[in-house]
């Protein structure tokens, strides 16, 4: 995945540099055709923003830029009036190359995506946000609106502060739709976010707990997802599951229309047929759908893109057609079928998406053992200990045979199921080496295999070994 699209000309350095409110401190000649924040990712024509990290800064990795063939840098004052000297000295001889400064290098790149896509006045913008399911509901829109007319998909999860303004440079004139994902872990950020995209369709899937140790309760959540309809001025339509437990809240002074969806909202529903591992019969509108995905929790996010979809006036026809083509994110809800069949859901991980698969995984019926490779949930503050206890809880509970735990914060989870005297084997490690071993040691042909944990843990590497590749 890379995060811009190259192709002609998006802006001239003036036009960047009046649009991220920056002065232009290097003219080049050269127009600028995408931008990135990763000098890994520069290529010929492109914008680099040089920003601030934790592990490292930005503009450390300029000349990396301009060896790549960068266009244009946008750099910070402070790094401008300390380095100046050093970047003019690597910018002589390469006359196409500008250097924009502003006073913060990510307001700077909200600023230029903002403006960039105020451009595009007639283009329809979709937002999706909640704590589980918006990526998943993002691709299947996606799916059915590539169907009916021009669009542009927010790739991968690229839905932060950062990643959202980069997905803003891959509009493009003939672009009618966009569906883009809007995703958050603290305080003020959606206002942000909402202002540079200001959607003109909202979907909130659901209000749960993901990043609830920087936000602080669900109810902070949903306030905070809720300003995905700030910028609603009464012409705007929002979509909110029929059962949310903070439909009111959202609802309440939403300048535009609320629409619900779910298996009593959405219109012409007329229910489904659960194929486990193969996904889902949907009968809708006379038509009976084959949904790829599995479990309840993707059919509620194909229902509310058939909401969308049908509320924006897209064939039944385009709608069947893509929802039957959607397919899964790598390490989303993935199956691979062997002499083990893996279901690999280890991009994220938070208690609900957990109890999400669990009762998917449970209800499943199958022949051999259920086997869970479990990895630690992050960003849940103080209610980690007590969040990871239940997750141990409920693992517990249910039917797996055996149970592989990985990372410092699953040791809670561990005590949990040991002192309920689980009948099946349970281990806990926070070395990788010992968990690859001890799992390769204990499968069998015909287990069913879950793994599932958050991005940190990086479970994905299991992956080779099991599927032979």
């Amino acid at each position: 995945m890379t995060d811009t699209v190259v192709g002609k000309d998006l802006l001239s350095p003036e036009q960047a540099c009046r649009f991220a409110d920056g002065h232009l401190a290097v003219a080049g000649s050269r127009n600028i055709q995408g931008v990135v924040v990763d000098s890994r990712q520069v290529e010929e024509g492109l914008l680099f923003v040089a920003l601030p990290g934790e592990r490292a800064d930005g503009h450390e990795f300029i000349p990396q830029a301009l060896e790549r063939g960068a266009t244009a840098l946008l750099v910070a004052s402070n790094q401008w009036s300390g380095r100046q000297g050093q970047l003019r000295g690597l910018l002589e001889g390469i006359p196409t190359v500008s250097v924009i400064v502003v006073d913060n290098t990510l307001r700077g790149l909200q600023n230029l995506a903002k403006a960039y896509l105020s451009r595009f006045p007639d283009l329809m913008r979709i937002g999706i946000t909640g704590s589980n399911g918006k990526t998943t509901t993002k691709e299947i829109l996606g799916s059915i609106f590539a169907l009916d007319r021009p669009t542009v998909i927010s790739q991968g999860n690229l839905n932060s502060e950062i990643g959202l303004p980069l997905s803003c440079f891959q509009v493009r004139a003939g672009h009618h739709c966009s569906v883009f994902e809007l995703g958050i872990n603290h305080p003020g950020e959606m206002e942000v976010l909402a202002d540079i995209y200001r959607p003109d369709v909202a979907v909130i899937t659901n209000i749960g707990t993901a990043h609830i140790g920087f936000l602080g309760s669900r109810e902070a959540i949903a306030r905070e997802k809720k300003k995905i309809l700030h910028y609603f001025d009464g012409i705007q339509k929002a979509f909110i599951y029929e059962a949310e437990s903070f439909s009111d809240l959202l609802k309440d002074g939403v300048q535009g229309e609320v629409i619900h969806f779910g298996p009593r909202s959405t219109r012409g529903f007329e229910g489904s047929e659960d194929l486990g591992l193969d996904g889902t019969i949907i009968h809708w509108e006379g038509l009976r759908i084959r949904f790829p995905l599995f479990g309840a929790h993707n059919l509620r996010n194909a229902l509310a893109s058939i909401s969308v979809s049908a509320e924006l006036g897209i064939s039944k026809e385009n709608i069947k057609q893509g929802l039957e083509k959607t397919r899964p994110l790598v390490g989303r809800s993935q199956i691979f079928r062997g002499p083990v069949t893996i279901i690999q859901d280890c991009y994220n991980a938070n208690p609900d998406s957990f109890r999400q698969v669990f009762g998917f995984v449970f209800a499943l019926p199958w022949p051999g053992r259920k086997i869970g490779v479990l990895g630690a949930m992050k960003e849940l503050g103080e209610q980690s200990q007590e969040a990871h206890r239940q997750i141990g809880t409920e693992a517990g509970e249910g039917d797996f045979q055996g149970l592989f735990l990985f990372g410092e914060e699953m040791e809670e989870a561990f005590r949990q199921i040991r002192d309920r005297d689980f009948k099946g084997m349970v281990s806990w490690t926070t070395d990788f080496q010992s968990l690859r071993e001890s799992l390769q040691s204990y499968l069998r042909e015909g287990d069913l295999l879950l793994i599932k944990g958050s991005r940190t843990a990086e479970l994905e590497r299991l992956m080779p070994e099991l599927v032979g590749g």
